[in-house]
């Protein structure tokens, strides 16, 4: 069986040379050309030994993902939809800043945890990526943009596990899939700027932070039980005082000295100014104690399905007032990409449920497949 050789971290592609009976060095070699130049044929691998690009081209092969189509938001904002097979498709977003350019990566072709305001837990769940599929979107995106801006250095400064599903569903596929953009043979990313976003699979918070503490971000949502038992289902295995213990465990280990906590923002049902109280008395330090997290209000990005609606600007103001207030840093997210579907909560792909086929949904991946401009 071929090996996709984006599978693999460092480690397992010093194994899989081992047992072609070449050294390690070779691995990181071959690491190299991979994913910091983005070759895909072996023969133009220059200083690999050509008896080893023999044997890697009988026995392996770098395999990205299929482009179904692109799409360039007004503010730069860039979109792909790639084919996974199995009638399903899964979106990833590139957002270029002055400062920076992020990623937003997917870990799974639709999502179980079935929050209110997400598009994707809308479709229902199909499967989970392979280490190759979620490392595929950065491989794509890196030496794309490098090619179309003619420039060699990196492009990607960021990555956010905030695509499509809940990462830590998938935890075997997603820790080699970090390592690689850690490497500083592959991608080079600092801890800092690799973020893993999850609605709370607690005992799954626990072991990322033993094996590979990166930035983490925490679904929120509510203040109280009841009303995130509503919005973010999870929450009724893992409720709020064992999700807030968790993170302050992981703090320990983290490459920041805070958590970030998102809020998305609904019309009349959880912006309200006892809402904010609430929030306060959830997170704030003990007397003495520093500041442990950061709240990203984010506007909603309405859609039909959801029956929900954003809240009022001047109410989202008023909410991020009573908690700068209390001395909880508080930044309300600047909407990107909603003009092509790319903004936090609308990404959705195109599922195949192992219970229903969303045929509206299905019908988003007949976009026809456009240049990208200037970025």
């Amino acid at each position: 069986m071929t090996a996709n050789l984006l599978d693999l971290d460092l480690d397992g592609l010093a194994a899989f040379c081992q047992r072609l009976g070449e050294k390690r060095f070779r691995a990181t070699q071959l690491f190299r050309w991979i994913h910091q130049r983005g070759v895909h044929d072996f023969s133009q691998m220059s200083d690999l030994a050509k008896g080893l690009r023999d044997k890697l081209a009988g026995q392996a092969e770098v395999r990205g993902l299929r482009l179904l189509s692109q799409n360039l938001s007004g503010d730069g904002t860039v979109k792909w939809l790639f084919d996974v097979g199995g009638g399903n498709a899964i979106e990833t977003v590139f957002i270029p800043e002055d400062d920076r350019g992020t990623l937003c990566v997917s870990s799974q072709a639709g999502c179980a945890v079935g929050c209110r305001f997400c598009s994707t837990g809308h479709q229902g769940f199909s499967r989970n990526l392979s280490t190759a599929e979620i490392v595929g979107q950065l491989w794509f995106a890196e030496h794309f943009l490098r090619e179309h801006l003619k420039r060699p250095e990196r492009i990607i400064s960021n990555v956010v596990m905030m695509g499509m599903g809940e990462p830590l569903q998938n935890y075997d596929q997603l820790l080699p899939a970090l390592r690689v953009m850690l490497d500083d043979h592959a991608y080079g990313l600092s801890r800092r700027r690799l973020t893993v976003s999850t609605s709370g699979v607690v005992p799954m918070i626990d072991r990322l932070a033993q094996d590979c503490p990166v930035a983490l971000a925490v679904s929120l949502h509510a203040p109280n039980d009841a009303l995130r038992d509503n919005l973010v289902p999870l929450n009724r295995k893992y409720p709020l005082s064992e999700l807030l213990a968790a993170c302050k465990r992981y703090l320990v280990h983290a490459p920041r000295d805070f958590i970030t906590f998102e809020y998305c923002m609904l019309d009349g049902v959880n912006d309200q100014p006892e809402h904010a109280r609430q929030l306060v008395e959830l997170v704030k330090p003990h007397a003495g104690a520093k500041a442990w997290c950061k709240l990203n209000l984010i506007p909603f990005n309405p859609f039909e399905a959801s029956g929900l609606l954003r809240s009022p600007t001047e109410r989202v103001a008023s909410f991020a007032k009573i908690l700068s207030d209390a001395g909880i840093v508080t930044t309300v997210r600047k909407t990107r990409g909603d003009d092509i579907a790319a903004a936090c909560g609308q990404l959705a792909g195109s599922v195949l449920d192992r219970t229903r086929v969303d045929e509206r949904m299905a019908r988003q991946r007949t976009v026809l497949l456009k240049p990208v401009k200037e970025i």
